[in-house]
């Protein structure tokens, strides 16, 4: 077979929908890894042959084909033979918008209707094998997302493949790391709501993401909350998180911060007291589960603990916007914005509040600017005082420093 070069996949799809490609793939036909080294290409991945430009840093891979041998993402047989077609290799991809291909001369090959269901906005399964491989349903409901203000939805025989590899316990065999990538790139999307409500439609949020399953059906306080159910004040407050410009790592934890609802008794609801600090065994568990990164898993944790402090900080005394600080580690990581944005946007996540102020943020880095401006050496008197003393003294001077911080008006 002649060596052809293709651009595939991704950077086809967004060209054709007028977006900026945030990345180009290649495959090649008719070639060997051997070859491919022989060429100046570098190799990377072991589970099958991927090689890097030389001079572009692209990637380009060999035409394969892929067999289900397993369980999870790495349960296939791979056959990266020289005589695999680009078909073949497009046939293994999960979305037909995702395997179209453009040949060296730009002609766009597009065996499975991919460029129509584009036009159509629909985001359909290339092959009945699509079922194969329990990772493709992260996959669509991180493609929903991103595509959601574009008007995509998921094709119904689509998400009933989804919805039968939910039932056939696949999606136990992710890979932890792989699924948080998925999960990662979701949240980065401008409508993260739109990957929760996908995994709910194909069943599978209660498999990978139960304590999130477990909020919708929870109802709050209508006086606080007059979208009432939980759920729905969710999918609200993580579309407020991207709106307000916080990365993943801020609608994860806006994602997580209410887990402790789902725990209040029955008797008790719609008042859901100390659900903050029950919520955070939950948060762990979805952390160890997914293997989130340590600095993610802290800004959960510090927004599940504290969000609602944060909302009342402004009748709050200024021992009590110390001991908040002091709760953030805020006086050795000063970088407060990822917290207050994962507050505001739980604050504006309720229906008809999406435009409300919130100065509960300029007021809280004022004080921290203000408590950081005193310092142990300028506080005069005994050079020589005990360490616990010396530091009891440095607290009660930043105090005094936050309550001469202006207060702004209630909104």
């Amino acid at each position: 077979m002649e060596l052809a070069t293709y651009l595939v996949g991704g950077a086809v799809r967004d060209e054709l929908l007028g977006l900026p490609p945030s990345e180009r793939d290649w495959v090649v036909t008719g070639s060997t890894p051997e070859a491919m080294q022989e060429a100046g290409f570098r190799q990377v991945g072991s589970s099958f042959p991927v090689f890097i430009h030389p001079e572009t840093g692209e990637e380009y891979a060999l035409a394969r084909t892929e067999r289900k041998a397993g369980h999870g993402y790495h349960g296939f047989n791979v056959d990266f033979d020289p005589a695999v077609t680009l078909e073949q290799d497009l046939e293994r991809r999960d979305l037909t918008v995702n395997a179209m291909a453009r040949d060296e001369a730009g002609t766009l090959i597009d065996p499975f209707g991919g460029q129509r269901d584009l036009e159509r906005r629909i985001l359909r399964h290339v092959s009945p094998a699509f079922a194969e491989d329990p990772l493709r349903v992260l996959r669509v409901a991180r493609f929903a997302a991103r595509f959601a203000e574009l008007g995509f939805t998921v094709h119904p025989e689509t998400l009933e493949l989804m919805r039968h590899i939910a039932r056939t316990g696949e999606l136990g065999h992710l890979v932890p790391e792989r699924a948080w990538q998925e999960i990662q790139a979701a949240l980065a999307s401008p409508r993260p709501s739109e990957f929760i409500r996908v995994l709910r439609a194909a069943d599978a949020l209660a498999v990978l993401l139960p304590e999130v399953e477990a909020l919708f059906g929870v109802p709050q306080d209508p006086r606080h909350h007059p979208e009432i159910d939980t759920g729905e004040h969710l999918y609200l407050a993580v579309d407020q998180a991207a709106a307000l410009g916080g990365g993943p790592e801020v609608v994860f934890a806006v994602l997580v911060h209410d887990l402790g609802k789902a725990l209040t008794p029955a008797a008790e609801r719609p008042a859901h007291h100390g659900h903050e600090a029950q919520g955070l065994p939950l948060v762990d568990a979805v952390c160890e589960r997914f293997r989130v990164p340590v600095a993610t898993r802290r800004l959960a944790r510090q927004v599940g603990r504290h969000h609602l402090r944060c909302h009342r900080i402004l009748e709050a005394r200024p021992g009590t916007v110390m001991s908040l600080l002091e709760g953030l580690d805020a006086f050795r990581q000063p970088d407060l914005d990822a917290f207050i944005i994962a507050c505001q946007a739980d604050y504006r996540g309720r229906a008809g509040r999406a435009d409300c102020a919130y100065p509960q943020g300029p007021y809280l880095r004022e004080a921290l600017q203000a408590a950081l401006g005193v310092r142990a050496r300028d506080l005069g008197g005994e050079d020589d005082a005990p360490g616990p003393q010396l530091g009891e003294r440095l607290r009660q001077a930043r105090i005094r420093a936050i309550g001469e911080v202006t207060i702004p008006p209630a909104q």
